[in-house]
């Protein structure tokens, strides 16, 4: 039986190319990797590339963040999606495959993985019934991004902040600077021989990534809307605000962007 076609679980991975292997890596990754390390598993369906220039890096809150200790790191973003249902056969060849790239001297070593994990997809929110879906979205081509992260406060449930998020989209669906689609997650564990120089995520039965898909530069009107958003969720009592962050979508078979990291 063919399956639906429904975004069960995703890889996030944000990494840090070393200095002066900024170009050697993009090439690297968009000409190999991307697709033998992540994409040609029969289970993952879409997957898209992201970067954070120094201008999106500055606008990042707070500091000091579980997500990027070092602000100033964490340039490039891959996202993939997997069907539902089939996470574990994915995360079983994901797992294998590297080992053998790193065996056939496939894998690029001038990097820095700041934060890969696995997430459970838990709801979405369209801006409108036939606007873009979930599954959809790495696809479509969004410029820009931005990432929220965050932990749920005691007492509180997934449930209560999917409600929180509903009604504060409701208002910045009609702005200028706000999203065009929403995509919660949930941290799920590595496996236990996954390479070791992926994070492990703390307090990860709390939290929370939130993807906010954008048809425009993140930096639009960015003090009104994002700015304010991590004081927003505070003051919610929903959860505790952890992170903030907003990217460019890369331009594939292009070195755009690598000589505006730092």
């Amino acid at each position: 039986m063919i399956p639906q076609i429904e975004l069960g679980t995703l890889l996030f991975t944000l990494v840090e190319p070393h200095r002066g292997h900024e170009v050697e890596y993009n090439r690297w990754y968009e000409h190999d990797h991307f697709y033998s390390g992540c994409m040609v598993g029969a289970n993952t369906f879409a997957g898209d590339r992201f970067v954070a220039t120094r201008r999106l890096k500055d606008l990042r809150y707070p500091a000091a963040s579980p997500m990027t200790p070092d602000p100033s790191t964490g340039s490039f973003l891959a996202i993939y999606w997997v069907l539902k249902g089939h996470h574990d056969d994915w995360n079983r060849w994901s797992v294998d495959n590297v080992i053998q790239l790193h065996q056939q001297g496939r894998m690029f070593t001038q990097r820095d993985h700041i934060h890969t994990a696995l997430y459970d997809h838990s709801w979405s929110i369209q801006r409108g019934e036939h606007t873009t879906s979930i599954e959809l979205a790495l696809d479509r081509g969004y410029p820009g991004l931005v990432v929220n992260v965050g932990e749920l406060s005691e007492g509180a449930t997934f449930d209560d902040l999917q409600a929180w998020t509903q009604g504060w989209a409701d208002g910045a669906f009609d702005t200028t600077w706000g999203p065009d689609l929403i995509g919660a997650s949930r941290p799920l564990p590595l496996l236990a021989d996954a390479p070791a120089d992926v994070p492990r995520v703390a307090n990860a039965d709390r939290r929370f990534v939130q993807l906010h898909f954008l048809d425009h530069d993140p930096e639009v009107d960015w003090a009104d809307g994002w700015a304010q958003f991590g004081a927003q969720l505070n003051a919610s009592g929903v959860a505790t605000h952890l992170w903030t962050a907003p990217f460019n979508q890369t331009v594939f078979g292009t070195d755009r962007y690598t000589d505006e990291l730092w």
